[in-house]
């Protein structure tokens, strides 16, 4: 595995892929890598890439005031060791100063399916995201990218923007690597405690219920809602933050539960911030 800092030695080995024909893929990530990350180069393999390109970017303009960019979760020795066991061909792991170089002032503004939920509760994050896959995109030039659905709002605010701007990138949105009690997987995962970690699979039991409630052909939306919440809310020590049912597109109340759906969830546990979802399709 070829790795590199600069923008000019990644483009180079990129370079050297594409006039051997190769199909190549891009996972970007922020590091402290797990079996969710992992699964995405697999996604890629099986997808058709013969060239992937892995970055790792902690990126400040996604982290609001009062976040943890600081703490935020980070060891690149045992990253490159997992990628390096994947046979990945490049990781790519540039500074924020060869991110965003002095006077660097032109950022992506993510719309309006960045302004529901988590857009609302973290202003400027989605813009961040934007503006860094943005970034990327044009720096590594892949022919698809990966990416996991546990953070559906960040897939609908990427589709967006690689259609609203024409960007040349088949986008492969991966289904959410779980835990054996169904915790989706994440970097966060690593800041609770082993109590924390007992009460954490209760949002996804609240999400499996809100879609079983669907499957069973409840229709109304509050009702729904309501249930989840009772889910929550009999477990002392879990603070919701929103439990709701929304388009998949827009992430609006629906406007019809005949079409897709997603249940989506957000809660507190201790210090730690989980989301998760599950997307309803409606053949």
């Amino acid at each position: 595995m070829q790795t590199t800092t600069t923008i000019s030695l990644a483009r180079e080995a990129i370079a050297r892929a594409r006039d051997s024909r190769k199909t190549i893929a891009f996972i970007p990530t922020m590091g402290f890598l797990h079996e969710g990350h992992l699964s995405l180069i697999d996604t890629a393999r099986e997808a058709g890439a013969e060239f992937i390109v892995v970055s790792i970017f902690v990126n400040p303009k996604q982290f609001g005031a009062n976040e943890d960019f600081a703490r935020y979760p980070r060891d690149e020795a045992r990253d490159q060791e997992l990628l390096t066991g994947k046979d990945v061909d490049l990781l790519f792991l540039p500074s924020v100063g060869i991110m965003y170089p002095p006077g660097s002032q032109t950022t992506v503004s993510a719309g309006a399916v960045a302004m529901p939920l988590e857009g609302e509760r973290r202003p400027g994050h989605f813009d961040g995201v934007a503006t860094v896959v943005m970034k990327l995109f044009n720096i590594v030039q892949p022919d698809l990218a990966v990416f996991g659905r546990k953070d559906a709002q960040q897939c609908a605010v990427i589709d967006r923007m690689v259609g609203d701007l024409d960007v040349p990138v088949r986008l492969i949105f991966a289904e959410t690597a779980r835990e054996h009690d169904g915790l989706a997987l994440s970097s966060r995962n690593s800041y609770l405690s082993p109590d924390e970690r007992r009460l954490a699979p209760a949002l996804y039991r609240a999400l499996r219920a809100g879609e079983e409630a669907v499957i069973r052909g409840i229709r109304d939306v509050s009702a729904i809602e309501t249930l989840m919440r009772k889910m929550i809310e009999k477990r002392p020590g879990i603070e919701i933050d929103y439990l709701t049912v929304v388009d998949p597109e827009t992430f609006l109340p629906p406007a019809d539960l005949r079409r897709d759906l997603l249940l989506v969830g957000a809660v507190r546990i201790g210090r730690t911030r989980l989301i998760d979802n599950i997307r309803i399709a409606r053949a």
